[in-house]
């Protein structure tokens, strides 16, 4: 049976940085990064918006270059999956039928795209937007000749797909159920000026309606029918309703969570000699009041797999980053500040109609958390806000000849 000092599953951004942060941080064992699909660790946000559009090629979203990781000594097991954890016996099954051994453990496996479950969602044409192989397969058909789309998510994923989409002179509709899009994340300042900004870009976009059903020619899907027997007309459809966090054999080998896998403040799961990072991870967040949740960023995934390589290497302190978040859509740069959870007041700055504002969220006449359109320094001076708990004067907040910083 194989082993490795240090097993990494899953090799997506937490990963690929454990992997890296351990040889950084002067560890000198064994390392070995068991990845479910084909390719070696890889930027997944431009997968929607840049790879798609044909503006960047695979080889430019490769983290590192294949060899670095053999330099590294890194070692891949790529195309493969976990299937089985048993960690009595500190071991592994994978989806070939071996096993193999491990010292310690870090599931950094992220989550699999929700999928519908109305029928006709399994007919063809039908896709995630979540690895390479979904997006050469929506390229495949889009070139050729696919031209109607339907989007069903008004979430960040949707979006951002329905906005390269439109760009390429695509007909795209964009179905939300809830009232708004970005109604889970964002307030409805910000919900409204991007619902929009998609409809002057030729999206259609409707909010409130709910699908029935997907229909089909009996292999291939043909349209989408909704709640109230509308039927738009789909030559593929693009599903972005959030993500299931995969923790299977975790959890079936005994780890505890509900909404992905628990870990305490090092990002150590129930399990002995077990991690978890990333989107997978669920938390006590220290920037969301406490609450137990998974925070499914870039971010998270690259300073948890920091934390856990440190507490690895014998530097352990408890998990502290600071959340942030962005979106590209169209000529638009979102970047996000903190956690809005539980506001109950928004402060709005700057010009909405120009296309360059920022919304502060406030709980009890504390800053929580900021959403920045185009507005670089509020967004950079809006995270001290955050961080420092600053409960700003609301009038001076709303003022933009007030930078952000003389009000922390």
């Amino acid at each position: 049976m194989e082993t490795s000092d240090v097993v990494i599953v899953g090799a997506g951004h937490g990963g690929a940085q454990c992997a890296l942060a351990l040889r950084q941080n002067g560890f000198a064992g064994t390392i070995t990064v068991i990845g479910r699909e084909p390719e070696y660790p890889y930027e997944r946000p431009p997968l929607s918006k840049e790879y798609f559009a044909r503006e960047k090629t695979f080889d430019r979203l490769y983290i590192r270059p294949p060899t670095f990781w053999a330099e590294k000594e890194v070692t891949f097991k790529l195309g493969t999956e976990v299937t089985k954890v048993d960690p009595a016996a500190k071991e592994l099954t994978l989806s070939n039928g071996t096993t193999f051994g491990y010292g310690k453990l870090v599931w950094a496996t992220g989550g699999d795209p929700r999928r519908l479950s109305c029928s006709g969602s399994d007919l063809a044409g039908i896709h995630a937007v979540r690895t390479r192989e979904d997006c050469d397969t929506l390229m495949a058909e889009v070139d050729a000749g696919t031209r109607n789309i339907v989007v069903i998510g008004g979430g960040y994923i949707g979006l951002e797909a329905a906005a390269v989409l439109s760009k390429m002179g695509l007909n795209v509709t964009l179905l939300e159920a809830l009232p708004r899009v970005l109604a889970r994340v964002a307030g409805e300042e910000l919900s409204e000026f991007y619902q929009q900004e998609h409809r002057d870009h030729g999206v259609d976009l409707r909010t409130g309606v709910a699908v029935e059903c997907l229909e089909g020619d009996g292999h291939r899907v043909t349209g989408v029918k909704l709640a109230d027997g509308e039927i738009v007309p789909a030559e593929a459809v693009i599903v972005g309703i959030g993500i299931v966090p995969a923790v299977g054999p975790l959890i079936l080998a005994g780890a505890s969570g509900a909404n992905g896998v628990d870990v305490d403040e090092f990002c150590r799961t129930s399990l002995p000699d077990v991690y978890a990072i990333g989107d997978c991870a669920a938390f006590a967040c220290d920037y969301a009041g406490g609450t137990v949740m998974r925070v499914e960023s870039v971010q998270n995934a690259n300073d948890m797999a920091t934390c856990v390589a440190k507490a690895i290497c014998g530097d352990e302190k408890p998990y502290k980053a600071f959340p942030w978040f962005w979106s590209n859509q169209y000529d638009l740069k979102l970047q996000t500040a903190g956690i809005n959870m539980g506001f109950d007041q928004t402060v709005t700055r700057g010009d909405v109609a120009g296309r360059s504002f920022s919304v502060v969220y406030l709980k009890q006449g504390k800053v929580v958390a900021l959403d920045c359109v185009n507005m670089v320094k509020d967004y950079v001076q809006g995270r001290k806000l955050v961080e420092a708990g600053a409960t700003p004067d609301v009038e001076r907040l709303g003022d933009t000849g007030v930078p952000l910083k003389e009000l922390a």
